[in-house]
């Protein structure tokens, strides 16, 4: 019995001893899992830290708007292209720039007190004029007499063909050689005395004229009252007269257009008759008349103010002696004087016929356009076509024509190589090619 109690006591000892072993060994495994739970812990604790500071201290980007992002995303653009992208235009394209007289056409009671006209051109470059001379619609004349029988056209007495060329220029500019005039006298002792209806402004209008020249010797044939109403005529029919007025600011003044962004003035003066005391009254500060220019101290003045006040400036003078082909000693006299005052063009008339070409310094002068549409003589005649540029003029046209049986038309053939030739020879100092085109040499 003594040896089942021992067995059974040894059986309770080692029992006791394995149950130990167990629990160590569990509390081992618990105590190594906590350990490396923590070191696990410790070392992703530290990562999040780290990259959460990381983030903190990053800078954060400011928004960009549309057009930014949009601008990022256009490859190898320099600062220009960048610039013309900011405005919404094209690379390379800027905008358009402001015209210099832009101040002065946006005040319309500038232009009026000024007399300048807001014009159009055929060309964005250039703007053309034509000149034409002496021009006549009195009835009692051949010239009127014949159109009338006609039909009473303006195509009845200048051909359709040097029509298309007036109508089609930039500037017409014409010769009125009489007053449009109901009433009044006419002026005693003098030989020729001209005057046409008011209504027969209407003619002129057929021609393409823009602007009527009234500094001449026939303009005051029914005296003050024949000029008021040729004044008051133009006017009503949209046609400036330069060169005569109601008084010496309004004789003198020029006549200004501005197009295609230059200023072109025009004016317009006479020297005939030279007396003291002339049929064609001159103006004066408080009366009617012409711009006289037989003293031409007040001409050379206005040509100087007005190159000050534009881009270029044309004279349409009056002087010469009738009938005579070549410039007398006052038209020598004066034309280098007016080129030295400002003239950039010298358009003359009066003589009834053609006379030369020539140039001072870069100024063209014409010294006789001769007569245009005039009488029933057969005579050679012309007309001048010029077209300016910004730098100045770019062209200088004769345009043969005759005058005959009181109609007037362009040459060609034989008469025109003729009339160019018997210029050339008016004309030593110039070269005029075929068509006309005056250079020098």
């Amino acid at each position: 019995m003594k040896r089942k109690v021992k067995a059974k006591k040894r059986n309770n000892e080692s029992y006791g001893k394995g149950i130990l072993v167990v629990f160590l060994i569990t509390l081992c495994l618990v105590l190594s899992i906590g350990v490396a739970g923590l070191i696990a812990y410790k070392v992703l604790d530290g990562d999040v830290k780290e990259t959460y500071h990381a983030k903190e201290e990053a800078p954060v980007p400011e928004k960009k708007n549309d057009f930014e992002l949009f601008q990022e995303k256009i490859p190898d653009r320099d600062d220009k292209d960048r610039e013309s992208i900011d405005t919404g235009e094209e690379a390379g394209e800027t905008a358009e720039p402001a015209g210099r007289y832009d101040g002065e056409l946006a005040d319309e009671e500038y232009l009026k007190a000024n007399r300048i006209l807001p014009w159009e051109a055929d060309r964005e470059d250039e703007v053309s004029f034509c000149f034409a001379g002496d021009f006549l619609l009195d009835d009692e004349f051949a010239i009127m007499v014949n159109l009338l029988n006609r039909g009473g056209r303006i195509e009845d007495g200048i051909s359709e063909g040097l029509l298309a060329h007036m109508r089609a220029a930039d500037v017409m500019v014409i010769n009125n050689e009489f007053p449009y005039t109901n009433r009044g006298t006419p002026t005693e002792e003098k030989a020729f005395t001209f005057r046409a209806d008011t209504d027969k402004v209407s003619l002129l209008q057929d021609t393409g004229a823009d602007v009527a020249i009234l500094a001449n010797n026939h303009i005051y044939d029914f005296g003050e009252v024949g000029l008021l109403d040729t004044l008051e005529t133009l006017e009503n029919a949209g046609i400036p007269g330069v060169g005569a007025g109601r008084n010496l600011d309004e004789a003198s003044a020029p006549l200004y257009f501005i197009v295609n962004d230059m200023k072109i003035a025009l004016v317009a003066a006479t020297q005939i008759e030279r007396l003291e005391n002339p049929d064609t009254k001159g103006a004066t500060a408080d009366s009617p008349g012409v711009f006289r220019c037989l003293d031409a101290t007040k001409l050379y003045q206005v040509v100087a103010e007005a190159k000050e006040n534009s881009d270029f400036v044309i004279v349409y003078i009056h002087w010469g002696t009738e009938n005579v082909e070549e410039p007398d000693w006052l038209q020598l006299d004066q034309a280098p004087k007016l080129e030295a005052a400002g003239a950039d063009l010298i358009i003359g008339d009066h003589p009834h016929c053609l006379q030369g070409i020539d140039y001072f310094g870069d100024t063209p002068v014409i010294y006789s356009l001769g007569n245009f549409w005039f009488n029933s003589k057969t005579m050679d005649s012309c007309m001048v076509r010029v077209t300016i540029g910004q730098e100045g003029l770019k062209s200088f046209q004769f345009m043969p024509a005759i005058q005959s049986d009181c109609r007037v038309d362009l040459a060609n053939g034989e008469e025109k190589d003729r009339i160019l030739e018997y210029m050339r020879g008016l004309s030593p100092n110039v070269i005029i090619d075929g068509e006309g085109f005056v250079s020098r040499p």
